[in-house]
């Protein structure tokens, strides 16, 4: 199982962290160990003072598929939920900084918890999907999928290119502007159309 992670997707997002827009997806991996489900707690590391939280819409794959073209890309995959990509702010604009991979910012152990997912035939229009999230009940961060700069579409058929993806490969799929630290005994609350999805603690 893999976990896919798209940069960049929303512009404001991008501007507030003075990045530019991209003109094609920009991705990267994070491994299967970064992987937090039924609302465990997400632990502090303790190589970072500067972990901020960064709320998507989750897809997983229902298929296998490689060099999948657009118009079929939809057929990849059958249910969403939303997700947490964890950052380590200070030591990504370090390695950045010396123009080195930062991995060890994104892809640390538990840095990406999920929620349960859910059918997309729940769902009216998954290009117009609300969500949002809660930090200590104060509403950070407010997205919707109608802002995204590539459809989950465009998304799965620009990886797709590049490796193959199978049943059960997550993708998360950018996160909105309103991105920001977190500390031990925050509670993050995550809702998805109005229904909360996810709720646990910082540890």
């Amino acid at each position: 199982m893999k976990i896919i992670c798209i940069g960049r997707n929303y512009v404001a997002h991008a501007r507030e962290l003075n990045n530019e827009v991209p003109e094609r997806p920009v991705f990267f991996m994070k491994p299967d160990s970064a992987l937090v489900i039924s609302n465990r707690p997400f632990f502090y590391p303790g190589f970072s003072s500067d972990v901020h939280h960064e709320l998507e819409v989750v897809i997983r794959i229902s298929r296998l598929g490689r060099s999948i073209e657009e118009r079929y890309a939809g057929r990849y995959f059958n249910e969403v939920g939303l997700g947490v990509d964890f950052t380590a702010r200070d030591l990504q604009a370090e390695q950045k900084k010396k123009g080195l991979p930062w991995e060890i910012a994104k892809g640390f152990d538990y840095s990406a918890p999920v929620s349960e997912f859910f059918p997309v035939k729940n769902y009216k229009d998954l290009r117009k999907l609300s969500f949002r999230l809660d930090l200590n009940g104060k509403t950070v961060q407010d997205g919707n999928t109608s802002l995204m700069i590539f459809s989950f579409e465009k998304i799965i058929s620009y990886v797709s290119r590049f490796m193959t993806l199978k049943t059960g490969d997550l993708i998360f799929t950018g996160t909105p502007a309103g991105v920001g630290p977190v500390a031990i005994d925050d509670r993050l609350e995550a809702y998805l159309e109005g229904e909360k999805v996810m709720d646990f603690p910082v540890k």
